[in-house]
């Protein structure tokens, strides 16, 4: 190759390096799987491919096994993760258009032209590495340890779903107990390592049932006879990892009992959104529990009026200093004197700021029912804010 058709490809290459941060942002790794989970192998794998996708043009070798060895190994833990095959090997489809796009954007004339060169090489390319994917996906599905892990899900999403794993019920290999703690994780900044050690302990739970899906994941762990769920929730807590109580926990657990199989589907929904107040609260406290967490829990299921509520405190939104203080004194227990404590003012300041809400929202912070409602509306504010999706 000519020194300045090198030159030209090197450039392009430090170019589509650069474009893999934008390609992320545009498209995340995958929908049905924990984005924090998975991100720090999508950028690798995705670095792997624009090197080895460069050094293809460079040499006109195509890559050898060995040399898309790691990438495979990153689809194959995504097909284990459970996302599906079409999805895993579309992403090369996708990031290679996204690529190719922006540099084409972008091009000189000269380089337009090497592009357009270039074009087949790169169809070669994806083809070579997709047709690896699948291969090794075809020939591990033969592989017993990988149908049990496929068993094993589709237990957890018959269980999950209210459908009885009937196919399962007599499996010598696969117990399905009667009765489960359900535990919905939702991850917040636990970025690749981290996150994946926390699954490993909670997967390593004897009998344990485990579904991933966009925030985290849900994991059946199996009641002994007798067990109401206290000594399985002991359990659980045991395998968590330790935090600073004096810091909010990366991730959040919402737990409930399901005393029967048919019970599963709707505790699991609880679950879910006691897992999210976790999140949109950042609660100090990892697990979340219903009785807990009562009226947050109210709030929370009332979709219809959660809106509504939130616009009570619209009037506000021009008067920070009226808003901190309701805040407070919600905080406080609706203390007016610890108001004025923590906000270091006097407390005919607190009374005349509250008035002033009283005024602006037509509703007393002094009285039971309004101060409810108020209540009310600066949690749905806060859920709505942190895009509560159970």
């Amino acid at each position: 190759m000519m020194p300045s058709r090198t030159r030209a490809f090197d450039d392009l290459h430090r170019r589509a390096a650069a474009l893999v941060d934008g390609f992320y942002a545009t498209l995340p790794p995958y929908p049905r799987l924990p984005q924090s989970l998975v991100e720090t192998d999508f950028a690798r794998g995705t670095k792997l491919n624009v090197d080895l996708f460069f050094e293809y043009l460079r040499r006109g070798t195509e890559p050898s096994e060995e040399d898309t060895r790691e990438l495979v190994e990153l689809a194959m833990d995504r097909l284990r993760d459970g996302a599906p095959l079409p999805e895993v090997l579309d992403r090369y489809r996708l990031g290679a258009a996204f690529i190719w796009e922006r540099l084409r954007e972008s091009a000189t004339a000269t380089e337009q032209d090497l592009l357009l060169d270039a074009a087949l090489v790169l169809l070669k390319y994806v083809t070579l590495v997709t047709t690896r994917i699948a291969t090794a996906a075809t020939q591990r599905s033969h592989d017993p340890r990988w149908e049990l892990l496929e068993r094993r899900r589709g237990i957890a999403e018959a269980l999950l779903t209210g459908h009885d794993p009937v196919e399962w019920a007599n499996d010598p290999v696969i117990t399905v107990a009667d009765a489960f703690l359900v535990a919905v994780f939702r991850l917040c900044g636990t970025r690749g390592g981290p996150a994946s050690a926390l699954r490993h302990r909670v997967e390593a739970t004897p009998g344990v049932f485990l579904r991933l899906d966009a925030g985290g994941w849900t994991a059946l762990i199996p009641l002994q006879p007798g067990d109401d769920g206290a000594a399985a929730l002991t359990g659980l807590t045991a395998r968590l990892p330790a935090h600073q109580p004096d810091q909010a926990p990366p991730y959040w657990v919402g737990v409930g009992a399901a005393l029967t199989r048919a019970e599963i589907p709707a505790m699991f929904a609880e679950a879910r959104v006691l897992a999210e107040l976790g999140r949109c609260l950042t609660r100090r406290e990892i697990l979340c529990r219903r009785t807990n967490l009562q009226f947050e829990y109210t709030v929370a299921v009332s979709d219809a009026a959660r809106p509504g509520l939130a616009a009570v405190l619209a009037p506000l939104d021009t008067q920070p200093m009226l808003a901190a203080t309701l805040e407070v004194f919600v905080d406080s227990g609706f203390n007016q004197l610890a108001t004025a404590r923590q906000l270091s003012v006097h407390r005919n300041t607190v009374t005349y700021r509250l008035s002033r809400v009283h005024e602006l929202t037509g509703l007393d912070p002094h009285r039971p029912a309004d101060a409810m409602t108020l209540s009310a509306a600066r949690l749905a504010r806060r859920l709505e804010s942190a895009d509560f999706a159970p």
